[in-house]
């Protein structure tokens, strides 16, 4: 069982403005993006030089779309995208709370506890868990990696 006092050390979310997938326009590269996840998978397909899905990645509004084509960039390499990946992310994401002052606010209060991508179908950019889960206060409990958590707690802290 966790220590009560780690209860304020981490902040556990899974939907809302910390979200990949929350509608929080930013522009970055000259270029406007609905979410951070239309910025992550645009990235990743130019990435692999895969223009035509990163075209496709910017039609659409939809999250789950933009992750479904995402999941199809030509020329894909694991061990190229392991080493990009959380740049990208922290730059999209940077733009993103720096671009917009109320998501921004909401992310300043919640300094300083890190905060916890509590998902469990997501072992690398989440922690593996439900977000009610009071293994969340536990690291030493995830089951995943909580990327994604790590990198607005840093984002968090480069805004300060």
């Amino acid at each position: 069982m966790p220590d009560p006092a780690a209860f304020d050390a981490f902040h556990p979310f899974i939907k809302g403005v910390f979200s990949q997938w929350h509608p929080t326009p930013f522009n970055l590269t000259g270029e406007w993006f609905v979410t951070a996840e239309q910025w992550m998978m645009v990235a990743k397909a130019r990435l692999f030089d895969d223009l035509a899905m990163a075209a496709a990645i910017m039609a659409t509004p939809d999250p789950a779309e933009q992750k479904r084509l995402g999941a199809q960039v030509s020329g894909f390499n694991h061990d190229v995208w392991m080493q990009h990946r959380v740049s990208i992310v922290h730059d999209g994401n940077r733009a993103k709370f720096e671009q917009n002052p109320g998501a921004l606010r909401q992310l300043s209060q919640t300094a300083p506890a890190m905060l916890v991508e509590a998902n469990p179908r997501d072992w690398n950019w989440g922690n593996g868990l439900q977000v009610d889960d009071p293994a969340n206060h536990s690291p030493s409990e995830w089951r995943g990696a909580n990327l994604l958590g790590r990198i607005l707690t840093k984002v968090r802290e480069d805004l300060r």
